[in-house]
Formats: C-alpha cells, structure tokens, sequence
C-alpha cells in the first residue's frame, strides 16, 4: 500500500493526463509516458503508449468518462511506481503541471482590417510602403 503523500501525488498526475488529452496535447503526453516508463520492458511501454491513445481516442468519442480514465491511469502510475520507485520526480513534475496545463489553452480572436499579410496581431488601415 503507498503512504498518502505518494497517493495524492499520483492521483494529480492521473488527472493531469486526462486533462492533457482533453486539451490536445497528447505529442507532450506520449513524451512524459516513454519518460515514466523507460526502465520497463518493451512491451510495458508498448501496453502504456496503447492505452494512452486508446483512452484518448475513448475520450474523444464520449466511449469513456474523464473519471474512468483517470482511475484506469491512477492504477497504472501506482503499478509503475511499486515496480521502480525513481518514477517518483517524473509523476510529480505531471502531478505539479496544472498551471502549464491552463495555461497553454488560448481562447481568443484576431481582428485584421486592411490590405496585406497579417501576421501576429491586429492592423488598422493600409500596410506598405508610405505614399
């Protein structure tokens, strides 16, 4: 059985994966997994990049809840925690991730008013040379 601390840290990172999911960021995502699972077999980090799609896609058709995939992933960060406790700092640093995670999230527009190529912000008026 882990100690609390570890059970909290591990369930933060669980959610964090969902939440990494659910904002798209499934490239960074895979990273931290081959990361957390570099010391397993290959088959092991072959099973959890695997699951990590397969939740992803769940996710995204609704075949699956945020909460089942975050208690599938809290089984699996504990099994791998239990097998190789230096995973410690790599589960911490998703488990601590949070305001990365919001903070990645841009809602917004761009307004572009003129003629010419815009790039980057809004722009009043004509773009060129001064006549």
């Amino acid at each position: 059985m882990l100690d609390p601390t570890t059970t909290a840290i591990i369930t933060g990172a669980a959610g964090n994966v969902v939440a990494y999911m659910v904002t798209g960021r499934i490239d960074e995502l895979r990273g931290w997994v081959a990361r957390v699972f570099r010391r397993g077999s290959e088959d092991q980090r072959r099973i959890s990049l695997a699951a990590l799609e397969e939740d992803r896609v769940a996710l995204a058709q609704g075949q699956a809840s945020e909460s089942e995939v975050k208690s599938r992933w809290i089984a699996t960060l504990a099994a791998c925690f239990v097998s190789d406790p230096e995973v410690r700092a790599e589960i911490a640093a998703m488990a601590s991730a949070g305001e990365s995670i919001r903070k990645s999230v841009r809602i917004g527009s761009q307004h572009n008013h003129g003629s010419g190529t815009f790039i980057g912000g809004d722009n009043f008026g004509r773009i060129g040379r001064p006549e």
